[in-house]
C-alpha cells in the first residue's frame, strides 16, 4: 500500500484541493501547519500532489497575490 491509498480525512482534502488552493496554503499558511510538517505523511502527499498540478505558476503567484 502506498501512501496515498491510506484513507485519511486530511489526505483526502489534499487530494480535492485545486492548484489555486494548494498555491494559496504554501504561501499563507500559518507556521507548523500540519501539511508541511515533514515528520507527517501530509507534506509528501502534499508536495507530490502540487508538483503533479504545475506549482507556483507566475499567473497564480500574481492572482493570489500578497497579504
Amino acid at each position: 500500500m502506498n501512501i496515498e491509498q491510506i484513507v485519511d480525512p486530511e489526505i483526502e482534502k489534499i487530494n480535492q484541493m485545486s492548484q489555486i488552493e494548494m498555491a494559496s496554503l504554501w504561501r499563507f499558511a500559518p507556521c507548523g501547519h500540519i501539511y508541511f510538517d515533514s515528520s507527517k505523511p501530509y507534506f509528501k502527499v502534499f508536495s507530490k500532489r502540487y508538483e503533479e498540478l504545475g506549482g507556483m505558476t507566475p499567473e497564480i503567484s500574481k492572482a493570489i497575490g500578497w497579504r
